[in-house]
């Protein structure tokens, strides 16, 4: 299946093992919890994304949820990938953002009330554009490919 991710693909995509994915994701969220909350996040940079907790309510269980993600600045907005380590499932937080968009996300800066919604069209492409401008965007298309389905580009707005 096509899609405007893989139209512009830079070389082979390699990824590590399911296993080591995983693996990282266990040491990155223990790392912040071991440090309270001092290792873990980061600002972006015009180069680099940051990363920053996301807090969702499961869509099936209604229990908190936590998930660790990339982003980068637009604006006042905060723009991530929903991608499952390049799996081609869905991740659970972005299954849980549909069912309910109000979430929050703690930054280096503070915790912050947000509004989920995707980017489409013009929007969409402007994004993902931006994404293969930061380190280690270069494979972005590659990795893209990788999935049956379209990888979203997620806008996390403030809430008013």
């Amino acid at each position: 299946m096509s899609s405007p991710d893989d139209t512009a693909s830079h070389g082979s995509a390699k990824l590590p093992p399911r296993w080591f994915i995983r693996t990282a994701w266990v040491v990155h969220r223990g790392l912040y919890r071991v440090s309270g909350g001092r290792l873990g996040l980061r600002e972006p940079t015009p180069a680099v994304w940051g990363m920053m907790r996301l807090h969702t309510v499961g869509r099936r269980s209604g229990t908190p949820r936590v998930a660790i993600l990339a982003y980068f600045e637009d604006g006042d907005d905060l723009v991530t990938l929903a991608m499952n380590g390049w799996g081609d499932p869905p991740p659970a937080w972005w299954l849980n953002l549909q069912a309910m968009p109000t979430a929050e996300v703690d930054l280096p800066g503070g915790r912050r009330t947000v509004v989920a919604h995707t980017a489409a069209g013009a929007e969409r492409e402007r994004l993902w554009a931006v994404y293969r401008t930061l380190n280690g965007g270069d494979d972005l298309d590659a990795h893209a490919a990788l999935r049956s389905r379209e990888t979203p580009v997620v806008v996390l707005s403030p809430a008013n």
